[in-house]
């Protein structure tokens, strides 16, 4: 994964323990999350008010409460691995190391951003970091994914893909098809399924006839395909990485895919303006209590990695990006509308 812009290191002589000791990970790794995290947090606060603003166009879909999910996940990747994302795609382009000044542009409509102003919030994409787009179509990215997952494993190269998608994306037609695709040729992909347990403003357990509590039940629907499915707390970056790392390593390992449901909640509407008349508060305040950033910022405390000073200024450091990125958005140039038809290809 790579580094954060800010860098912070364990003090010289201290020795790996705890949450280094169990994960494998270092203390680089453990703030590069922390920080991500903050980061994609920022971001979304930001879009979300320059959407009432009118300054962004088109509908715009947050991911504030589900930030350890995009973070553990892409934090086992590699950075030639591929992820196909969702309309809730930000925090996706972010955690696999997306630039936020060029996403900022994109999703402003200009000229420097990611797609030249022209994907804008539901369709970015950097293919140079195997971000192959979010997708405005529910279970869109599904088939692109196992595509990239395929032309992998024909080309002996070895990348894997993931696929994110949500809860509500389970009764698409096409997981069938590209699960049983996966399955059949062992295929390198993770399908990594975001389960916030509503889609747009039905409950998922209304809707699926597998669901049951939290959705641990969508895993069955793996079982199927002859596909393993795992289990993991999406509001613990540490619990969504290495349940998501085990599944990666299958399929690297030539094992084939694996379904990876990671419980979790998003805080605000299925879009900014969404009304939430369908949730009460005695609903949303236990799993805002559950908030990943604050959670894992005090486990890093509580190991002794961190002051909470210390903690709190990798926050600092992801707001004043965050900022520096609008102050970018606002003063790239727009497109030349002599350039329309550039880069359209349907």
């Amino acid at each position: 994964m790579a580094e954060p812009t800010a860098k912070k290191t364990r003090k010289r002589g201290t020795t790996a323990h705890g949450l280094e000791a169990t994960t494998g990970l270092t203390t680089d790794d453990l703030f590069g999350m922390l920080y991500r995290m903050a980061l994609i947090r920022e971001f979304e606060e930001t879009c979300a008010t320059l959407y009432r603003e009118g300054r962004i166009r088109g509908v715009t879909h947050t991911y504030q409460g589900q930030e350890a999910v995009a973070v553990g996940a892409c934090w086992a990747l590699t950075v030639q691995d591929y992820i196909t994302s969702t309309h809730r795609g930000h925090a996706h382009v972010i955690a696999k190391g997306g630039d936020v000044n060029l996403m900022m542009a994109e999703l402003m409509g200009k000229d420097t951003g990611l797609c030249r102003g022209r994907g804008g919030s539901m369709h970015i994409a950097d293919v140079s970091k195997g971000i192959l787009g979010a997708n405005g179509i529910v279970g869109g990215g599904m088939g692109i994914a196992v595509g990239a997952a395929l032309s992998a494993q024909m080309q002996r190269k070895n990348f894997i893909a993931m696929c994110f998608f949500g809860d509500g994306a389970m009764n698409q037609g096409i997981l069938h098809e590209v699960s049983n695709m996966a399955a059949i040729w062992k295929l390198p992909v993770v399908f990594l399924i975001e389960n916030n347990l509503y889609g747009m403003s039905a409950c998922s357990a209304d809707v699926l006839a597998c669901a049951g509590g939290l959705g641990v039940d969508l895993v069955s629907r793996a079982a199927g395909y002859g596909i393993p499915g795992v289990t993991c707390n999406g509001m613990d970056v540490i619990d969504v990485y290495l349940t998501t790392k085990q599944a990666v390593d299958r399929a690297r390992g030539g094992e084939g895919p694996t379904y990876v449901v990671c419980d979790t909640y998003r805080f605000l509407g299925h879009h900014v303006g969404d009304p939430l008349s369908y949730r009460t508060k005695e609903e949303v305040l236990p799993w805002r209590e559950k908030d990943p950033i604050p959670a894992f910022s005090a486990a890093l405390v509580a190991e002794g990695l961190a002051t909470q000073a210390e903690a709190d200024a990798w926050w600092a450091t992801a707001k004043a990006d965050i900022a520096a990125a609008l102050v970018f958005g606002e003063q790239s140039p727009d497109p030349d509308p002599a350039n329309l038809t550039e880069d359209v290809f349907a």
